[in-house]
């Protein structure tokens, strides 16, 4: 039986830009502010995992490969032969298997506080956010401490990080579990030497999620691919957008 489509955002005109979100996050969440800037520039198809933003949540235990497979759909669905190719933490690993999965669709890459994989660290921490979903009493502390950056957040007035706690109670997606043990054991480094597309890897600095040793190393295996670092957390999008949007349109327009 044919998988059900993916619900996705589509936003501008031009050439494809195709962005595959992080293990938790949606289109919106991960991408959201981004794409008015993303939409003067090309055809930008934002789809939501099963189980994220508007997507409903299917049983089992998705695999990189099915992941990679649903996104090239999505593209064809929305008429794009080729396209740039964007992803963020899990989706970056999502994006690299999309490169190497089907050659001769991504015309360029961009993996954003991806993770590489071979990390026992960032492994553990994916199963811990995958068990602690439903208790938020005990994730929004993990969240606190792993998903912002240090700078980014003891700046933060108290108002706000009151505020930031509510928002992180909110329930989880239904498809969070699915995601985060998929993160735990995704691995494609011996992917990356085969990527041959341009490539620009994004480190965010001040990760202490997927650290930015996963993302240097991303950038050491794939021939050619430039390094950039931002000034974040792994939230970059909250953090840092202002850096973010102008890093992101810089490699598109080249």
């Amino acid at each position: 039986m044919p998988a059900t489509p993916l619900a996705r955002l589509v936003r501008g005109s031009g050439p494809g830009l195709l962005l595959a979100h992080g293990a938790g996050g949606s289109a919106r969440d991960n991408w959201g502010p981004l794409l008015p800037h993303l939409a003067t520039h090309r055809t930008v198809v934002a789809p939501d995992y099963p189980g994220s933003g508007d997507s409903p949540y299917e049983p089992g235990e998705p695999t990189l490969d099915e992941l990679a497979d649903r996104l090239v759909a999505t593209a064809d669905e929305e008429g794009l032969d080729t396209f740039d190719l964007a992803g963020y933490s899990l989706g970056a690993a999502v994006a690299v298997r999309i490169a190497t999965r089907h050659p001769g669709r991504v015309r360029s890459l961009l993996l954003l506080a991806g993770l590489a994989g071979g990390s026992v660290r960032m492994s553990t921490l994916a199963e811990l956010f995958a068990d602690l979903a439903d208790r938020p009493e005990a994730l929004v502390p993990l969240m606190l401490g792993t998903a912002f950056g240090r700078t980014w957040l003891d700046a933060l007035p108290a108002e706000q990080l009151a505020r930031l706690r509510d928002q992180l109670k909110s329930p989880q997606p239904e498809g969070f579990r699915q995601q985060f043990r998929l993160a735990a054991r995704a691995d494609v480094r011996a992917e990356l030497p085969s990527v041959v597309v341009p490539s620009l890897v994004v480190s965010t600095v001040e990760d202490t999620l997927v650290l930015p040793s996963q993302h240097r190393l991303a950038a050491d295996l794939i021939p050619g691919a430039r390094l950039a670092e931002l000034p974040s957390g792994h939230q970059p999008v909250v953090e840092a957008l202002p850096e973010l949007r102008d890093v992101l349109l810089e490699f598109l327009k080249r």
